[in-house]
């Protein structure tokens, strides 16, 4: 990365508006600015438009949107800032937090009604942190088909997105004002490109290594789960144009991905009434704080593998993601009748697991401050009902976060089970890349893993384990 003067002999091409990133902020950076009439280019180094946001459940919290009223939810920006503001611990900057919370619901509205998104409230169980139901998604609660339909939005207002140009250099006439940019193609030529304004989408810099270790020491062996392509290059050009930084260090972890799947799995399925246990069978904190808190405390658990538990009416909700029907579809599920049966699949002491499930009391807040409020089936966990468990091999994640940004979330813990649900334990937990589905068979443990456990990362399931010394970073 670099920031000089212009080319003598001009550009070869000049433009109004330049988006470096086509994935979903660049995409909708882009529809902005034509929709002020300005001429726009997106440049693109992938093949294809993808980034984080093809990895991820593509939702978005927005508050007061018309999908929030239509469905009865009474919310508001400042509501929604307060939530980021509890968050984060006071932490985030208010300024950047109340222009986000401001803007976001407009965003959304603005995409159903001149774009014919088809935004709806995730409207089944809460994500911690949040007072209000306010994630929005598109109906398969993919980010792959959120990227596909700004793709496909952008290309039909006849914008330009050129991909397989990677930018590697900006220019300026007076060491602050950028005038244009040079960009690299697969055959090794390279462009120069004008521009009367510049936006730079290109996310974070969890993938370079050097710049983790700089910024984020303590985590920098842990698995990266995010874009390749995020290699810190607006951090790299606003530090040589002289522009501050601020909250470098921060990341989001996430303490329910499949490895080695490498399949994200929703957070719902811990916030619907699931709970965490370690290879002792034991619970060791309190799983309605979040998914990025889960991370490090799963890691600090013996051999870093947790197993999440929960039952089918949990999985029901959870279905609803394309990735826990990818973790379904891969065999990465295991299940069992009775709760000494699942404990015997996973390796676990049966009578460690039933004990922690009986310390379980519906209404009452427990010795880590979780009270599931809605009755358990406690004949069902002592192997009187319809019982199943489900145990997937996993890793935890860590994301890291743009400066100024503050995780999400916040909400009232959910019933563990209900009726005569069945039980379900998903594996270690991380997130990532999509996979090819897979023969249902006993998998090799991985590196870090005691040979014979399960692998993974879990956002999904009923019980997920996190490889030791593994966390990753999205």
């Amino acid at each position: 990365m670099s920031v000089g003067p212009p080319p003598r002999n001009g550009f070869d091409l000049d433009v109004e508006t330049l988006v470096i990133g086509a994935g979903a902020a660049g995409l909708v950076a882009a529809l902005a600015a034509h929709g002020t009439g300005q001429d726009v280019l997106v440049l693109e180094a992938d093949a294809l438009p993808s980034g984080s946001t093809a990895l991820s459940a593509g939702l978005i919290p927005a508050p007061g949107t018309r999908a929030q009223k239509d469905a009865g939810i009474d919310d508001t920006p400042a509501l929604f800032a307060a939530d980021i503001m509890a968050k984060a611990k006071g932490e985030n900057d208010p300024a950047i937090v109340e222009v986000l919370a401001a803007g976001a619901g407009p965003a959304i509205d603005w995409l159903t009604d001149r774009y014919g998104l088809p935004f709806s409230i995730v409207n089944d169980f809460d994500y911690p942190g949040h007072a209000r139901r306010r994630m929005h998604g598109l109906p398969s609660r993919a980010g792959r088909e959120l990227i596909d339909r700004l793709r496909a939005t952008v290309e039909a207002q006849d914008i330009p997105i050129v991909t397989e140009r990677r930018v590697e250099s900006l220019f300026t006439d007076d060491g602050k004002t950028v005038s244009g940019v040079q960009a690299h193609r697969p055959d090794g030529g390279v462009e120069t490109i004008g521009c009367k304004r510049l936006i730079l989408a290109c996310n974070g810099f969890g993938g370079t290594k050097d710049l983790v270790r700089e910024y984020m020491p303590s985590i920098a062996d842990a698995l990266y789960f995010g874009h390749p392509g995020n290699r810190g290059d607006a951090v790299r050009w606003g530090t040589a144009l002289g522009s501050a930084t601020a909250h470098l260090g921060a990341y989001q972890g996430h303490g329910n991905v499949a490895h080695p799947h490498g399949i994200l799995i929703t957070w719902a399925v811990i916030a619907e009434g699931g709970v965490q246990v370690n290879l002792e069978g034991h619970r060791f904190w309190n799983e309605s704080q979040g998914y990025s808190e889960a991370a490090q405390v799963v890691l600090s658990q013996p051999e870093g593998i947790a197993f999440a538990i929960f039952d089918r009416r949990i999985a029901g909700i959870a279905r609803q993601f394309v990735d826990f029907q990818q973790t379904e579809a891969q065999g990465a599920i295991r299940t069992a009748d009775t709760l000494a049966e699942l404990a015997g699949k996973l390796s676990l002491p049966a009578a460690a697991l039933d004990n922690t499930i009986k310390a379980i009391v519906p209404g009452e807040t427990d010795a880590f401050g979780r009270c599931f409020d809605t009755p358990a089936v406690a004949a069902l966990l002592r192997g009187q009902g319809d019982g199943r468990a489900v145990s997937h091999p996993g890793r935890a994640a860590l994301r890291h976060k743009r400066a100024g940004a503050g995780p999400f979330g916040h909400s009232p813990a959910q019933p563990l089970c209900s009726g005569r649900g069945r039980l379900r334990c998903l594996g270690p937990g991380g997130r990532g890349l999509s996979v090819g589905q897979r023969p249902a068979q006993r998998r090799r443990a991985g590196p870090h893993c005691r040979r014979g456990r399960p692998n993974v990362a879990g956002n999904i399931g009923m019980a997920f384990a996190l490889c030791p010394r593994t966390g990753a970073m999205t």
